[in-house]
């Protein structure tokens, strides 16, 4: 059975952040993800997964201001220093935590396409050659421009593994958030099981709204299953907006909570 992980980003907000871990191990979950740790020393972070007894799946690169509207760094051009310099400060934290991947933004450049494609590349490069000795994977997550970020760099699938394919390494995956792919791509069993050998983490959400399962039009109990029955060995992330409160909405996950 697939094994969820809580994304502290999106749920139990009404706490502070380190509280999180302990309230998502109370709430059943044995994973967690985050997009960003970086309010917090190593140490801090570490202390509430360790103490929390949960295992932190994924969290994100630096990605700029993002409280200013910066969705990734990894294809501004004139930026290079400052996404660089952002590798080793995540690497630290992810060996802090053993967490396995780090997602790398992709960004919204308004310049020349070429030219942020070509940045994208060296970046994702540098960055997965950094964190290879670590046994870390990078992933990338095509992200819907239709409903939530407007100009990202890729939207699709077949987009974002064109770039994977550039790339050229081993530890570059592709992050497949079935929301945003619903939204811009549908179809999603068949791209599921299209792209699962290039999959290195699966998220969640509900189209309309992005909330939890059961609030919209994806049939998550089938799809799932479906996803479990093909051999996917990693944790879905729940990346959703409760509707009600985080913990009366998880009546659909009690199932696959310990």
């Amino acid at each position: 059975m697939v094994k969820l992980a809580a994304n502290l980003s999106m749920m139990f907000t009404e706490i502070p952040f380190a509280e999180r871990f302990a309230a998502a191990g109370k709430a059943g979950f044995d994973a967690v993800e985050f997009l960003f740790p970086y309010d917090l020393s190593e140490q801090e972070v570490a202390a509430a997964a360790r103490d929390a007894g949960v295992e932190t799946v994924i969290f994100n690169f630096p990605a700029g201001d993002w409280a200013g509207g910066e969705r990734g760094l990894g294809a501004l051009a004139g930026r290079t220093e400052e996404f660089r310099a952002g590798v080793p400060r995540a690497l630290s934290y992810a060996r802090a935590l053993g967490c396995p991947r780090l997602h790398l933004m992709a960004g919204k450049p308004t310049g020349d396409h070429d030219t942020a494609r070509r940045t994208l590349v060296e970046n994702i490069r540098y960055a997965a050659d950094v964190v290879s000795a670590d046994g870390i994977d990078i992933l990338l997550e095509p992200i819907n421009t239709r409903v939530d970020i407007p100009g990202y760099f890729y939207d699709t699938t077949q987009a974002a593994m064109a770039v994977i394919e550039e790339v050229g390494r081993s530890n570059v995956k592709l992050q497949y958030d079935i929301y945003h792919m619903q939204i811009m791509e549908g179809d999603l069993a068949r791209s599921i099981e299209r792209l699962l050998p290039a999959i290195g983490h699966v998220q969640l959400a509900d189209n309309p709204g992005r909330g939890e399962p059961g609030t919209g039009e994806i049939n998550y109990g089938w799809l799932l299953a479906r996803l479990d029955a093909l051999g996917y060995e990693g944790s879905v992330g729940c990346e959703y907006k409760p509707t009600n409160g985080t913990l009366a909405g998880l009546a659909w996950a009690r199932p696959y909570l310990g």
